[in-house]
């Protein structure tokens, strides 16, 4: 592929200096679907006991746990009129991160290690916009631009030292079901490198985003959704402005609305459902991705903070970090993430914090949808259920 002429907007590119086999594990990986890892003793948290939660549930059995304290949020009307398609988030202080025994509504565990304990945080004021960033909106920002994804260039041979030229195409990691039940200890087998695919193409080279443009767009890495925040006049937000936001004024609830997953029979998000990884049977309406705003906002007017995709915040990640606030005592005013990124499964790859969970999220494999939860991936890696979402000071 031809490279276009990269505008002033366009943000540096990382280098990438891994072999090309490690850069489709490294992709599974920011797919984020699993936190296996040997944890440090200081990231080892009690088991509690193990109820694996059923798909069909309406409410959990989660006792709200006093580790969360009530949330303040800043009385102060907004600074002015809300910019297009945004709305304001007043800020305050409040109860950051998950328990232990969240642990029970996944039946496999991991779910809330790197989420604990629980922390007192304090956000100034913002505006966020009330959706993901749409295929529309992405490709308006590219008309204008000529800028040019990651996905969409070509690897070279300095960037991958060693790897086969057969190997160096452009590309990105796509979701492929299992034709038949498998064991869930291998996410490989149902992630796969997809020559070809990239926002304008989400499947690989024969799919399109015709009659997609209101759906979120994928395949961006961290560099591309700075990129277009920085072309539309916005930034990414912290993990603490995402939740703060994300939770809507409520204190400690497992979800962005409350502590049932489902309204009686109605879905509240865009999810897994059926048997993962074999058939999402679309019980919510949607097999895939849904149009964003598909589903009822939370009390501060946000679409989709609960599945649907992923989406990218400004924070390095390490599984520490909560513990390092915690240990430092008092509130955090405006945390802004670790110095550095350091994930214990992969010691020398640079990851940022995804939040929100995606429309693969399901309780046999992930419940990441859970408010307090976090997920992560190596930055120049995007795939088709991760996007993003900005705000604006």
């Amino acid at each position: 592929m031809k490279h276009k002429t990269r505008t002033s907007v366009a943000a540096p590119k990382q280098p990438r200096v891994r072999s090309l086999p490690w850069l489709i594990a490294i992709a599974l990986v920011g797919a984020a679907l699993t936190v296996a890892f040997q944890e440090p003793s200081w990231f080892r948290a009690p088991a509690p006991a193990h109820h694996p939660a059923s798909s069909s549930s309406s409410s959990s059995s989660v006792t709200p746990s006093p580790a969360f304290t009530p949330t303040i949020a800043n009385t102060a009307a907004a600074p002015g009129p809300a910019p297009a398609g945004m709305v304001w988030i007043p800020g305050g202080e409040f109860s950051m991160g998950s328990t232990v025994e969240s642990e029970a509504l996944c039946a496999l565990p991991g779910v809330t290690r790197d989420a604990l304990p629980v922390h007192r945080v304090r956000v100034d004021g913002f505006w966020m916009d009330t959706t993901e960033v749409t295929n529309d909106e992405f490709a308006r920002f590219v008309k204008a631009t000529g800028y040019v994804t990651i996905a969409e260039r070509t690897p070279t041979a300095a960037e991958f030292p060693g790897a086969p030229l057969s190997s160096l195409v452009a590309g990105s990691v796509v979701f492929t079901p299992t034709a038949a039940a498998v064991r869930l200890d291998d996410h490989g087998q149902w992630w796969r490198y997809q020559r070809g695919a990239d926002w304008r193409h989400p499947e690989g080279p024969a799919s399109t985003i015709r009659g997609r443009e209101k759906h979120p767009v994928v395949h961006i890495g961290y560099d591309d959704a700075v990129a277009f925040a920085t072309w539309a006049g916005k930034r990414l937000p912290s993990e603490a402005e995402w939740e703060f936001a994300a939770r809507g004024g409520l204190t400690g609830k497992l979800y962005a609305w409350g502590d049932d997953f489902r309204l009686g029979d109605r879905p509240l998000a865009n999810t897994y459902q059926g048997k993962f990884p074999t058939k999402d049977e679309g019980g919510d309406g949607f097999a895939g991705i849904a149009p964003v705003a598909s589903f009822a906002p939370n009390a501060y007017g946000l679409y989709d903070v609960a599945g649907n995709v992923w989406e990218w915040v400004s924070d390095w990640y390490r599984p520490d970090y909560y513990h390092q606030l915690a240990a430092a005592g008092g509130v955090s005013h405006n945390p802004r993430g670790p110095e550095s990124s350091f994930d214990p499964s992969e010691p020398g790859t640079k990851k940022r914090v995804h939040r929100g969970g995606s429309f693969l999220c399901t309780d046999q494999y992930c419940t990441r949808y859970m408010v307090g939860t976090r997920g992560r991936g190596e930055v120049s890696t995007g795939s088709n259920h991760l996007g993003v979402r900005l705000v604006k000071d």
